[in-house]
């Protein structure tokens, strides 16, 4: 069995059972980002699971970009009810995702910047929820966890708007609270800078690496402008970046 397929399974199995998993063996951990894509893609094989959307984000505004797909299954609109016992840890950041309005193909050619930009149909707040399949998270190694999803858990999608060009994308004001106290750090900005930026990659990343398409259903989220937050108990998670509709999530 190879180094992908045995973390593949064991991942998706810890997706299934919702139980992480105790030890990382040296030899099952990805030599490279690519070895990490393939796993990513081997657990969604494995576990049934079609793709709902994809994240994508990077530490800096001109530094490198990671993303992994958002499974169906892990994708909620706002208001939705999640047991807060299902995710470990549990970890919530606030976001934006967009939506295109027309599919990205496979094809032999790079698609240009102007192409993806232009195609952005909508926009959207977002909570994700930041889990872990792996028991010593955050001690883990990085291609471990960007095989893992990029520690993906969920994500709650608030109402869509129409997309604009004026947004202020690179430090919008935000609101974000949890059962009314405010959890937003005094500084919130998207590490990426403009977050838009990031789409190009994923798109080209989508279609030349993983060679699936990027289409008008899937939602696409764009990192963390608040960083994450670990809610001690049940309640209820409200986030608002300016002027966009209100994302909620309920813990229970």
């Amino acid at each position: 069995m190879s180094t992908s397929s045995s973390l593949s399974q064991r991942l998706a199995q810890a997706w299934t059972d919702r139980v992480p998993l105790d030890n990382l063996p040296p030899e099952q951990i990805p030599v490279d980002s690519n070895a990490a894509y393939a796993v990513q893609r081997a657990i969604l094989a494995q576990h049934g699971s079609r793709v709902g959307g994809w994240k994508v984000g990077a530490k800096t505004p001109t530094g490198p970009i990671q993303g992994a797909p958002l499974p169906l299954t892990a994708c909620h609109p706002t208001g939705a009810r999640l047991p807060q016992h299902d995710y470990a840890p549990l970890g919530i950041e606030l976001e934006i995702a967009f939506r295109f309005g027309r599919p990205f193909s496979p094809r032999e050619s790079l698609y240009s910047d102007e192409e993806v930009l232009d195609s952005i149909v909508s926009m959207s707040a977002a909570i994700e929820i930041v889990a872990s399949r792996y028991a010593q998270w955050p001690e883990v190694d990085k291609l471990a966890q960007l095989a893992d999803f990029q520690n993906h858990g969920a994500l709650i999608v608030g109402e869509a708007v129409p997309y604009s060009r004026n947004y202020p994308f690179a430090a919008p004001e935000v609101r974000f609270t949890f059962d009314s106290a405010s959890i937003a750090p005094a500084e919130t900005l998207n590490p990426a800078g403009d977050p838009r930026r990031l789409l190009p990659w994923l798109v080209n990343h989508c279609t030349q690496h993983h060679r699936i398409a990027v289409t008008p259903d899937m939602i696409v989220t764009t990192g963390s402008y608040t960083g994450m937050v670990f809610p001690k108990s049940a309640g209820v998670a409200h986030g608002e970046l300016d002027g966009l509709p209100a994302v909620e999530l309920e813990l229970v």
